[in-house]
């Protein structure tokens, strides 16, 4: 434990904590190196705790005693890590987070997150006990049961509170960079009299020891990123054991060495925690407070070791833990005073969200009405005026260009009338075309600006985009190869698992890449991207439908998307304007067959030009042949059964083309109305090479020739 306050001196309660350990220690067998059970709880000097600070105590023991109970009920979850900060948290709830839980989603409200997820019944406790609505006791007693709010971790969506879904360690310590990103960007523009909040994230020794920690970390101190406090659970346990079977880093120097404040407390004294908070709120540097606590504290046999990680405590165990406390009380019984004053702490910020609704009301009324639009995510009426504008333009002048340059192309018309937009890339701003003139750089120097270099952090960049959109009032977008997928994957799970519209710009997007090699060339991503619930996956063929499929992804609202561009020139095909935006059907009729339709050819991306090449093959040989360009997959799932059978009838053979793996085609090939002995497919079988990226198309065999070749050899 960490027995000195802020200034380096000893505070009344360590100084007791201290003599308390002397005593023991004067009493002990000198030989024995493994302190007892009841030393390791005495130690904490629970008397003390309890006398010194008597109203702190028993706020502190409800969290504990609701943690204990709800994890013994659903025989299943980590009952130490809420007992370890039940302390921290009571302290940050009581005095310094600003919050009203009769209005969960005030704009203005800080932002607590809880990166260390595994100890969700920290959180739900503290939703119970504040009063949020939704967060009944009844919630508490079916934890992690089918149906209820309170699952095995926090989810976004599930109860209000809840600010992401954590549980994947380090997650949310990265989705606050987002968070306090967006805050900053958003004092910029409307001011601090209407945005003007800090975000917290409780964090363990597991969230600092996952690798995006330290892009995370990085990224929030280049930023000088002030309102985001991040408090350290240090109570050197994991799941295997002590910390330092894996780890000897110095978590305090790493912070230091990245650009944050570091401070250290004794995470069991009230006023230590008090004392630190408030030094961090006046820092003009991110802080890392590191908290030095016992999980499982109180618990004779299980503080201090793995047996308070992950498992119930038992009941026997619970009643000799309580008796320590002081807590009489059965399983969810909250004491009536005690209950109140928890109430009173979760109505404590109403007077402040209510002036701050008249500074809101002080606003001109397109102030807002702005304001509003973008907390709300709606996207701009203008948006679809500029995409059909755009895509005219394009249809008459048709350009031959890669489609990431058709992507920053869209941007550059879309971002003037979207000012929540919030770009950025993993070091690859010139190749992800993502960045353009009017935007300007955000930094320290400009908190006005819309563009985040992000570094090389593909992981740190999903999550803090995740993070930025969870906040609200950003609509964040970021860039990076496609392959570099694998990087990001983990938080971009969560952005589809959380209903989270971030847009992912993922370019160079298949062996057309070239000479880079197959290091850098996505074979099997699509496939893995399309696996995955609720995303939208756009390959778009050439600049029209890569303005459509921005138009959808900019206003999605519970969808992430992912744009999957091109390195490579592609000619214009859609050179025939059409207002609808066809994209938004997820496939369609590219061009028809002429004659008798005998051939059906699919393709998406760069390959629906080798599909219309080989329909004129085919067409020439009397073959009469349809294209169907199939920009997004999910999205024509969802079409009803007469527009599919429309596009996909039965009849014809089936050719898909892709310049990736197979796996998923088979639902369009023999699924929807096909046969398997009709169809085929002209794409990839292994990884790529380096070469020009023609040369690649040539000796892999992804050409109108082949195409034409295997659709003849299926009649």
């Amino acid at each position: 434990m960490n027995f000195t306050n802020l200034q380096g001196e000893y505070s009344p309660l360590a100084l007791n904590t201290l003599r308390g350990a002397l005593d023991l220690a004067s009493k002990a067998d000198i030989s024995r190196t493994k302190p007892s059970q009841h030393e390791r709880t005495s130690r904490v000097d629970i008397p003390s705790l309890r006398d010194l600070h008597p109203d702190h105590w028993n706020k502190a023991c409800a969290i504990r005693a609701l943690s204990m109970d709800a994890v013994q009920a659903a025989n299943s979850g980590h009952p130490g890590m809420p007992m370890g900060m039940a302390d921290v948290a009571t302290v940050l709830f009581e005095k310094h987070l600003k919050f009203d839980a009769s209005a969960p989603n005030w704009p203005d409200r800080d932002r607590f997150i809880l990166s260390a997820g595994h100890g969700s019944m920290l959180l739900y406790s503290l939703l119970h006990l504040t009063g949020y609505a939704d967060m009944t006791l009844e919630q508490l007693k079916n934890f992690r049961q089918w149906g209820s709010i309170t699952a095995g971790h926090p989810e976004y969506g599930h109860a209000s509170g809840i600010e992401t879904t954590t549980g994947p360690l380090g997650q949310g310590l990265a989705n606050s960079v987002g968070f306090a990103m967006a805050e900053e960007m958003l004092r910029a523009r409307f001011g601090r009299k209407i945005v003007d909040h800090y975000t917290y994230v409780i964090a363990g020794d597991g969230c600092l020891m996952e690798g995006i920690s330290h892009e995370a970390i990085g990224l929030a101190g280049m930023q000088k990123l002030s309102r985001l406090i991040v408090l350290w659970d240090d109570n050197n346990i994991s799941i295997d054991g002590k910390v330092t079977l894996s780890d000897i880093t110095d978590q305090r120097a790493r912070f230091k060495a990245a650009g944050w404040q570091v401070l250290s407390c004794d995470g069991h004294d009230p006023k230590d925690i008090d004392a630190a908070l408030s030094r961090a709120k006046s820092s003009k540097k991110p802080t890392m407070i590191a908290c030095k606590t016992h999980i499982g504290f109180g618990s004779p046999a299980k503080q201090d070791t793995k047996g308070a990680h992950g498992s119930p405590l038992g009941d026997d165990e619970i009643r000799i833990t309580k008796q320590a406390y002081g807590w009489p009380h059965g399983p969810f019984v909250i004491p009536d005073d005690i209950k109140a004053g928890w109430k009173a702490i979760g109505a404590r910020g109403a007077s402040e969200r209510e002036a701050w609704e008249a500074r809101l009301g002080d606003l001109s009324a397109g102030r807002q009405k702005e304001f509003g639009r973008v907390m709300s995510g709606e996207a701009p009426k203008k948006l679809s005026s500029v995409i059909r504008a755009l895509k005219k333009q394009i249809s008459e002048s048709a350009p031959n260009v890669a489609t990431r340059k058709s992507s920053e192309m869209v941007l550059e018309v879309v971002n003037p009338v979207m000012p929540e937009t919030a770009g950025g890339s993993a070091d690859l701003t010139g190749s992800n075309n993502t960045l353009t003139a009017d935007l300007g750089i955000f930094g320290p120097s400009n908190r006005k600006g819309r563009y985040i270099h992000y570094g090389i952090r593909e992981h740190g960049m999903a999550a803090a985009m995740n993070g930025l959109a969870l906040h609200g009032g950003v609509k964040p977008y970021g860039g990076t190869f496609m392959c570099f997928t694998d990087y990001a994957r983990g938080a971009m799970r969560l952005s589809s698992l959380m209903g989270v519209p971030a847009v992912y710009v993922m370019t160079h997007d298949s062996i057309g890449l070239g000479e880079d090699g197959p290091t850098h060339q996505p074979v099997e991503h699509l496939a893995m991207l399309r696996a995955t619930p609720n995303v939208n996956v756009f390959r778009p063929a050439d600049t029209v439908e890569t303005a459509e499929a921005w138009e959808l992804a900019l206003t999605s609202k519970r969808t992430p998307s992912v744009l999957s561009l091109t390195r490579q020139g592609l000619p214009t095909l859609r050179k025939e304007h059409k207002i609808n935006n066809l994209t938004a059907k997820g496939a369609y009729v590219m061009a028809d067959a002429e004659g008798k339709r005998l051939a059906l050819l699919m393709a998406t991306g760069s390959e629906v030009e080798i599909a219309m090449k080989a329909r004129d093959i085919l067409q020439s040989e009397g073959i009469g042949t349809r294209v169907v360009s199939m920009p997004c997959w999910e999205i024509f799932e969802e079409q009803d059964e007469a527009y599919r059978r429309r596009v996909l009838p039965a009849g014809p053979v089936r050719v898909a083309v892709e310049a990736a793996i197979r796996f998923g085609w088979d639902r369009w090939l023999f699924g929807e109305r096909g046969k398997r002995e009709k169809s085929g497919f002209v794409g990839m079988h292994d990884f790529g090479a380096s070469a020009p990226a023609s040369d690649l198309y040539r000796e892999l065999g992804i050409t109108p020739e082949a195409v034409a070749e295997k659709a003849k050899s299926l009649l």
